[in-house]
């Protein structure tokens, strides 16, 4: 968070904190300089009372002076330097006119005016100079005028004293006013730093309202999904019911059914089963929302697994005039996974390939045991689909846009189910797409 001071505020904030400390030095004048009268009774009783006079019309004056500069926002250094002096030609004068034995209580008293000033002023130290100056050419000329002592006695008795307290406290104004500015100018950077925050707090407010709203409409289209899948899951389940009981009321008839129809019959039997268990998965809403999914461990023959999906599509390869390639291993290699499932990652990654395939194509189906791990592989060598596209469906609910018309477009939730089921049972599923055309690869455990 960066926080930029213009020098307008600068000098605004600058001018606020000055007319704050002018004000200090304007009052404190104006309650306090009558009192030095009674100073002037004790030690010069014969003038006292014209002094006390002076004293009134100055602090009148001083007060006139500060009306007219509030008003018309004259630059309160030179109210400063008008006070400044008026207090010097009265403290100078009397320095200059009491007797020698009272001039060091005047000399002092001087001194703690001009002590007070460079205390309480806020302004550059050449300022202060200058008054130092003017204080010492007003003592100087009163001097000449009124004064019957030599200057040595009068630097004896308080003038020295007032020269060095007089010049010393000059140094302090370019102190202060350093440290005042540096103040000033922190103060300023943290209002604005807290206004930033402010609007910052604000806004990430606002946007925590908005995701609020989202949330409560995602929560809403969630009860929408679990509302529907209920509803679909209990009319799918209707109807592979109607189809199990259809295919038994064919199998109960079977010697009217030719080798091939019994087959098929097989099929749609076995179809029906795993549909059935895995629909009764995915009704389980709680269990799908869960962190696990818990499937059902047995052990199998892998191959035996993959050479019934790949039968299972071949005719659905026919179909698109797609050659399928078998190089499934033949011996027995054992695994202990979720059968049903695992056959869903195999038909999910093969039916696919074969939709995306272009007609005439090969797809080779390859099993092999590398490293103590069973490997199924999916070469189709035609028209890549493309890496971004495959990310897309393995990992979104994407449709895949097909510009060119060569390949089909369907969603890739299969792929999505495919990998997250590999995953889920322990396995690792891979794939790429390039030039040379598309690759799909999946692992599992064996058991000795």
């Amino acid at each position: 968070m960066i926080v930029q001071i213009s020098k307008e505020e600068y000098r605004k904030e600058i001018s606020k904190k000055a007319w704050y400390q002018t004000n200090n030095i304007i009052w404190s004048i104006i309650c306090l300089y009558p009192l030095f009268s009674v100073i002037d009774f004790i030690y010069a009783e014969n003038i006292w009372l014209q002094f006390f006079i002076v004293r009134i019309i100055t602090v009148l004056i001083v007060l006139g002076l500060y009306s007219v500069f509030q008003t018309r926002k004259y630059n309160y250094r030179t109210l400063l330097h008008i006070c400044f002096f008026l207090l010097s030609v009265t403290a100078a004068l009397l320095c200059n006119i009491v007797s020698i034995q009272q001039q060091t209580t005047y000399f002092l008293l001087y001194a703690t005016i001009i002590l007070f000033f460079n205390l309480q002023i806020f302004w550059e130290a050449i300022n202060s100079i200058i008054q130092a100056l003017i204080a010492l050419l007003l003592l100087t000329i009163f001097y000449r005028i009124f004064s019957e002592y030599t200057i040595d006695l009068v630097m004896s008795n308080g003038g020295i004293l007032f020269f060095i307290i007089a010049f010393i406290s000059c140094l302090i104004p370019n102190v202060r006013y350093k440290v005042i500015a540096r103040d000033v100018r922190s103060q300023i950077l943290i209002e604005k730093s807290n206004e930033q925050l402010k609007e910052q707090n604000k806004n990430i407010n606002e946007k925590n309202n908005i995701i609020d709203r989202q949330y409560e409409q995602l929560r809403k289209l969630d009860d929408q999904k679990n509302s529907f899948i209920n509803i679909a899951g209990h009319d799918l389940k209707n109807l592979i019911g109607q189809i199990i009981m259809s295919n038994n009321m064919l199998r109960d008839e079977d010697y009217r059914l030719s080798t091939d129809q019994k087959e098929y019959s097989g099929y749609i039997a076995e179809s029906a089963e795993k549909m059935q268990y895995m629909l009764n998965k995915l009704m389980d809403v709680k269990e799908i929302e869960s962190p696990e999914m818990k499937f059902n461990m047995e052990i199998f023959d892998i191959n035996a697994e993959v050479t019934h999906v790949f039968k299972g599509l071949q005719e659905t390869a026919h179909m698109k005039n797609i050659h399928l390639i078998d190089n499934i291993l033949k011996l027995p290699l054992n695994v202990k996974l979720d059968k049903v499932f695992v056959g869903q990652v195999f038909q999910n990654l093969l039916s696919n390939a074969i939709k995306f395939s272009q007609t005439n194509n090969s797809i080779k189906v390859v099993t092999s045991l590398q490293r103590q791990k069973f490997v199924f592989e999916i070469i189709d060598e035609g028209l890549a689909i493309g890496q971004q596209e495959l990310d897309m469906m393995f990992n979104k609910l994407k449709t895949l846009n097909d510009a060119s018309g060569n390949i089909e477009s369907r969603l890739g939730l299969g792929l999505s189910i495919a990998k997250l089921m590999a995953q889920e049972l322990g396995g690792e599923l891979t794939y790429r797409s390039d030039d040379n055309g598309n690759y799909f690869r999946v692992e599992f455990y064996v058991i000795n």
